[in-house]
């Protein structure tokens, strides 16, 4: 026997370890640096796998990435790599750093890793059991064996994002369900084979969802939503962009089942009428974004109802919906003070005047700071008057307002000399040359 391991042996039997219980031990070993934590883990078998549990582990993040990703790609490393990620390799790299980290690490961003598969990801989700979030965002190789690893392993799971990883179905969501009923956030855009059934065994096992991102999941139809109503009362964010099969029936038990709901979007839900609007305004008072790009039968009234009751409303896309007026403006401009963001790009009813009441509402002096009004032909000079005394207003979308002038922007910009100002304006015609006998022609035609 070494001398070494017999050192080893003896101090397992120290009176340090006989003394204090292991869970002290464990708590002492996580206010140490990385360097001490090494040294410990090399003192004595029971220190080396105390140091190496990970469960106490600080934040660390990766500062140097080759090969164009980003800094911050890998968070929550007990140590730091300097590896490259490319093509076929990125498999062997993922299981590399599993192997080393181990328990250590809680979060891992492999967004857009094109190379990284099922198998990589097995043996990942093996190593590192104190995973909580994990983003697999764009990773298009993986399929319903990585949610069963991670269902198996990974029970401490809160944070998942697998958008576009078109080949996830319905079983990923059962498996999820099974195995990590501490999940929080969930983003599944773009994995258009999900259905009600997935969904289903998802919320039932997982109360504490806080956040659905389900943008682009087009088989979704309203009793997907019932069972979100009916199972998720913590649920704070919600997107169901392009989601067409929806309609009030399914978003109004949402409202009425999610009272803590604050961001919601349905750009592109082309079925919702005012009545969703009614029911947020009933059943939502805490929501803040509201996207409804698209929504084109909705109308003041329902707007009306929904700024007098959510009064911390911070940003609105209104974009082609097409039948709201200055109406709509006056009850944003006296109810949401806190209003921050707010698009209405070809909501061609719009005026000078719905923007005068905006300009000079509770939320212009200190809050507004983006309003996108491109494609609205009513808005003129005047507008842009109005708005002089936002003195928080950041950005203004102005392209094919035909009736804004460079002059009425310059003056903007005595107000507001910092404001982006994004316009377009068609270059003018020459005009027709005078005297001569010779036809002319401006430099923009062709003659054939």
């Amino acid at each position: 026997m070494s001398l070494s391991r017999c050192s080893q042996m003896s101090f397992d039997e120290a009176v340090i370890n006989k003394k204090l219980p292991k869970e002290l031990l464990l708590r002492i070993f996580s206010f140490l640096d990385v360097v001490t934590l090494c040294r410990c883990a090399q003192v004595s078998r029971s220190w080396n796998v105390l140091a190496l549990d990970g469960s106490n582990c600080k934040s660390h993040v990766i500062t140097h990435c080759p090969l164009s990703l980003p800094k911050t790609l890998f968070k929550s490393f007990m140590c730091t790599f300097d590896f490259p990620l490319n093509g076929g390799t990125e498999g062997r790299v993922v299981e590399n750093i599993s192997k080393r980290c181990g328990g250590f690490l809680r979060k891992l961003s492999l967004r857009g890793c094109l190379g990284v598969g099922d198998s990589a990801l097995r043996t990942f989700s093996q190593n590192c059991r104190n995973i909580e979030l994990l983003s697999l965002n764009g990773c298009t190789k993986i399929t319903d064996s990585t949610c069963n690893s991670l269902s198996k392993f990974c029970p401490k799971l809160k944070h998942l994002d697998l958008a576009s990883c078109t080949s996830i179905t319905n079983l990923s969501l059962k498996a999820l369900s099974e195995g990590c009923p501490l999940l929080e956030q969930l983003n599944i855009s773009w994995c258009d084979q999900v259905t009600k059934d997935g969904i289903q065994a998802l919320v039932r096992s997982c109360p504490g969802l806080k956040g659905l991102f389900l943008k682009g999941c087009t088989q979704l139809e309203d009793e997907a939503l019932r069972h979100i109503g009916g199972h998720c009362p913590e649920l704070v964010t919600l997107n169901l962009q392009t989601c067409s099969q929806i309609t009030d029936e399914g978003l109004i038990t949402i409202c009425r089942g999610c009272h803590r709901l604050q961001s919601l979007c349905v750009s592109g839900c082309a079925n919702i009428t005012d009545a969703i609007l009614h029911a947020l305004g009933q059943n939502c008072p805490r929501l803040r974004i509201l996207e409804v790009a698209r929504c084109s039968q909705l109308t003041d009234v329902g707007f009306t109802t929904l700024a007098r009751n959510c009064h911390e409303l911070e940003k609105m896309d209104l974009e082609e919906c097409v039948q709201i007026t200055d109406g709509t403006l006056i009850q944003l401009s006296i109810h949401c003070p806190r209003l921050q963001v707010l698009s209405l790009s070809h909501c061609e009813l719009i005026t000078d005047d719905g923007i005068r009441h905006l300009g000079s509402g509770p939320c212009a002096h200190d809050c507004l700071e983006v309003i996108e009004l491109d494609n609205c032909p009513l808005i003129t000079d005047a507008s842009l008057e109005h708005l002089k005394n936002c003195h928080s207003l950041d950005r203004i979308e102005l392209y094919d307002c035909q009736q804004i002038t460079r002059a009425g922007i310059k003056r903007l910009r005595t107000h507001l000399p910092n404001i982006k100002v994004h316009a377009y304006f068609a270059p003018v015609t020459p005009p027709p040359s005078v005297g001569g006998s010779r036809q002319r022609f401006c430099r923009c035609c062709i003659l054939l």
